[in-house]
């Protein structure tokens, strides 16, 4: 086919598919065309080459039919949805059609251990609200979960849970336009506009029937479009052609009882699976000692949906308890889990096809790890007694003895890494295997042997016989020799110093061989697809095993972690006190020397107001406290010296500000819009954490938002709240709300040198050392300690010399403000309008500085006002 035809057949190929890439198979090779072979090539760093045909140029790249799975998974994970056009045969030569859409959602080799998830969004309007239906599917282990959820944060909340790698919104969330643009901005995904007929009701639910049966024993969820979000998820894998129907054997659905609620901007403030710089430690990365790529992913979906279920709490902790009585068995069932393969992956892999030799040999050799692990644990009483015995069960199904079984008769060792190379069946496992191999063996034996027999019969000491591709089995004869060489050698090719023949003997062993290998390798390929199916046809076992392997590694970790940090187990209680002696914080002890800190808050004590100095450890002090329950909640032990929990349904945060402006949004706004939302979602039960509310705005309109935010917390919500404030007029409150307690960070003031002692003790702080902490930051010596200077000054209610503004006499200009009021008062400044006659400079910046009202105006805008009076003063 010319050049021209090819890009034709490619350029109609490529308008059947809304991928934005085309790979097409072109014998050894997936080629890319056009713009397609630009941008692969861009992406990829491949060369790009050109082919003229009819005097046209195209542009073309391409790369090795067995080296096209890197290359996917490097194109997918920078967000390109690429079709895969096979190659195959017809009776009039070959034809090529599309067979998969690899995407982002649905690439199951992906370069890293974290799930990736695909979900769907559908959404029902009712009159005063709006229920979305959420699905997240990973297709690389089967996992599958389902929930309806009210309003758009809540959707945002469970997107950031998941991160999914790709998200497919339904019709009626595409219209949603705010909803959309929110999750582009919150989070890092690829949004694909899939065929909206795939989240109608009749083929969404149709798709769940056909994978789970009947939808009512399925899914615990009394929402519509909950279902269309599932069905229409199982639709997009279907038609991707990925393959792996077969391995999602189980819908999970959830509701948000379930877990412990926690929006977006806590998870973010907390940091629990990556930092909010993107350096530093996460708690994950803190607390993780898994040793298995299963293990870890699961501690990352633990951290992110913490439960509200006590059984399951305590069950946990009594598994980590007996791990941490039992180091040595510990410590070997680590090791073991060490060498385990990831069965989840495994088993999807094994259904869509995509699994190779080692892939199955890994599966053996898990399988083959299994009883060491089941023994250590139930020859250990205190182990077996412990939830780690009922889950030895999921270890020990009949089906996986016979996997191990099959796979170890059916494989060898050490196999090649692709079918074509032979060798992948073990010896003994097939008959007739068995005799192709033989003849085979004998076959080449012939041929190995033949350069001796010939140097011997014809005395030809530089003759050698060899195998390419080109001219396939062959003698050469160095020229030197060539004289004695026999008639019966036929001559195919001259080479510089060498003459290559071939024979009728040669040719009719070279036809064997090939028959033979042709044969074998035909056996192998459907010997090996048997095995595969075994391993297929035992998915959901399989993955029932693989998640009870994970939670085993991850118990196992968070005792190692227990043990080597001295974390205790916490007392786990229904919703009320939450009690913590010596608390510290998970990540912020194994960086520094810490200082540990008590916390009590009881119905009495619900409401914490918090003072002290800037960088005393407020903040550090709010977060271990919520980062304790959180763990206790996953049913971690934690890091104190003793604690109780009083379930808590949820965890909020306001802690710091992004600062969103390239979306248009005020440092303020952002600060305001998570407030509300606590306000919308905080219970009774629920645990907030606040961090200097309303610090964003002019003084007394950020106190009085303060004000207002406690009463409605401790009056109206009633919530567990530790609120973080400089506003030292909401200490007042203690005195008149019966919920609320001041504690406050200690600091030691001696010779005017701080010391921040890191301990809370009760009552409120007396003053915020804020000019010792801008010393602490290098702040010039010069501006610290002018700074003091104007301190005691405003102190004093005395008037400030406002250096470099002068009368025209020469005397200094001050200002005297009278914080009571928000007003300035003039000082000498009427003394320098009488003497200088009402000099207009004087008179103006005079009469603004008596129109200024403090409790309107911001500090950033009092600031450029000073500055500007100034220069007005000393320009005149």
């Amino acid at each position: 086919m010319t050049a021209e035809g090819i890009v034709g057949e490619y350029l109609a190929l490529k308008r059947e598919t809304d991928a934005d890439l085309l790979a097409m198979q072109m014998g050894d090779f997936y080629e890319f065309f056009h713009e397609d072979a630009r941008t692969v090539g861009r992406e990829l760093d491949l060369k790009v080459s050109q082919r003229s045909s009819g005097g046209k140029t195209y542009d073309m790249a391409g790369v090795p039919v067995d080296d096209l799975t890197p290359y996917l998974r490097a194109l997918v994970e920078r967000g390109y949805r690429v079709a895969v056009a096979e190659q195959y045969e017809t009776d009039g030569g070959h034809a090529r059609s599309i067979e998969r859409v690899v995407t982002p959602g649905t690439l199951l080799t992906p370069t890293t251990d974290e799930a990736q998830y695909l979900a769907t969004i559908t959404s029902d309007e009712s009159d005063s609200s709006t229920q979305y239906g959420l699905a997240f599917l990973d297709s690389t282990t089967g996992q599958f979960h389902v929930t309806a959820v009210m309003g758009e944060d809540a959707v945002l909340t469970e997107l950031y849970r998941f991160t999914p790698t790709e998200i497919l919104p339904g019709p009626t969330v595409r219209s949603a336009d705010e909803l959309l643009t929110r999750i582009d901005e919150r989070i890092e995904t690829n949004v694909t506009l899939f065929d909206t007929e795939s989240f109608a009701d009749g083929r969404a639910t149709h798709a769940v029937r056909e994978q789970f049966g009947e939808i009512e024993s399925t899914i615990d969820i009394d929402a519509a479009c909950a279902i269309r979000a599932a069905g229409a998820a199982l639709v997009y894998v279907e038609e991707t052609g990925t393959a792996v129907l077969g391995a999602i054997t189980r819908l999970r659905s959830y509701a948000a009882d379930d877990h412990v609620s926690m929006d977006e901007t806590t998870q973010r403030n907390l940091e629990l699976v990556e930092t909010m710089t993107g350096s530093g430690r996460s708690v994950a990365d803190t607390i993780d000692h898994t040793v298995t790529s299963a293990g870890g992913r699961l501690l990352g979906a633990w951290l992110t949906r913490p439960r509200q279920s006590r059984g399951e709490i305590e069950r946990r902790q009594a598994a980590i308890t007996a791990l941490c009585e039992s180091a040595l068995v510990r410590e070997e069932i680590r090791e073991t889990l060490a060498v385990v393969s990831d069965l989840e992956r495994i088993a999807s892999r094994a259904v869509s096809g995509s699994i190779g030799p080692h892939g199955l040999v890994r599966t053996r050799r898990t399988l083959e790890s299994l009883p060491t692990i089941i023994d250590r644990v139930r020859s250990t009483e205190r182990l077996a007694e412990s939830p780690l015995g009922a889950l030895m069960d999921h270890l020990q199904a009949p089906a996986l003895k016979a996997v191990r079984e099959t796979l170890a008769a059916g494989l060898t060792d050490d196999p090649p890494k692709t079918l074509t190379q032979g060798g992948v069946i073990r010896p003994g496992f097939d008959d007739e295997l068995d005799e192709l191999c033989e003849q085979l063996s004998q076959a080449t034996e012939w041929i190995d042997t033949l350069a001796e027999r010939e140097q011997e019969r014809h005395g030809i000491s530089r003759l050698s016989v060899d195998r390419n591709k080109t001219d396939g089995y062959y003698i050469q004869v160095g020229k030197s020799e060539r004289d004695s060489v026999p008639d019966e050698y036929e001559g195919i090719k001259t080479l510089k110093n060498a003459e290559r023949y071939e024979t009728d003997a040669l040719r009719e062993h070279e036809r064997t061989i090939l028959r033979l290998e042709e044969r074998r390798g035909e056996l192998e390929a459907q010997l090996f697809e048997s095995l595969r199916e075994t391993v297929a046809d035992s998915a959901g076992v399989l993955q029932t095993a693989g998640k009870a392997l994970a939670e085993i590694d991850l118990l196992a970790g968070l005792a190692q972690h227990a043990v080597r940090n001295d974390w205790v187990k916490p007392t786990i209680t229904e919703p009320g006190p939450i009690d913590i002696e010596a608390g510290r914080h998970p990540v912020v002890e194994n960086e520094t020397e810490f200082v540990p800190n008590d916390l009590s808050m009881t119905e009495d004590w619900r409401f914490l107001v918090v003072t002290g100095p800037n960088m005393s450890g407020k903040s550090t002090y709010m977060r271990q406290t919520a980062l304790i329950v959180l763990l206790a909640q996953i049913g971690s032990y934690v890091p104190a010296r003793s604690a109780t929990i009083g379930l808590v349904d949820g965890i909020f945060t306001r802690v710091g500000a992004l600062d969103e402006l390239a979306q248009g949004r005020s440092t303020f706004m952002v600060e305001m819009q998570e407030l509300s939302n606590i306000l919308h979602s905080a219970t009774s039960d629920s645990l907030v954490i606040l961090d200097e509310v309303g610090r964003g705005t002019a003084t007394y309109d950020g106190i009085s938002i303060a004000w207002a935010t406690t009463e409605y917390l401790h009056n109206e919500i009633r919530a567990k709240t530790l609120f973080a404030t400089h506003y030292h007029e909401l200490t007042e409150l203690a005195d008149r709300l019966p919920g609320v307690h001041n504690v406050h960070m200690a600091a030691d003031e001696h010779d005017g040198d701080v010391t921040f002692l890191w301990t809370i003790e009760d009552g409120p702080a007396d003053r915020s050392y804020g000019v010792h902490v801008a010393e602490l930051a290098s702040v010039p010596e010069p501006v610290v300690d002018r700074s003091r200077s104007v301190l005691e000054r405003l102190r004093a209610d005395k008037a400030i010399d406002v250096r470099g503004a002068q009368n025209g006499d020469g005397d200094t200009q001050q200002v005297v403000f009278d914080l009571g009021s928000g007003q300035f008062k003039r000082g000498a400044v009427d003394d320098a309008r009488a003497e200088n006659g009402h000099d207009p400079a004087v008179e103006t910046v005079v009469s603004e500085l008596e129109s200024v009202d403090l409790e309107s105006q911001s500090p950033i805008d009092l600031l450029a006002d000073v500055q500007r009076w100034q220069n007005q003063l000393v320009d005149r």
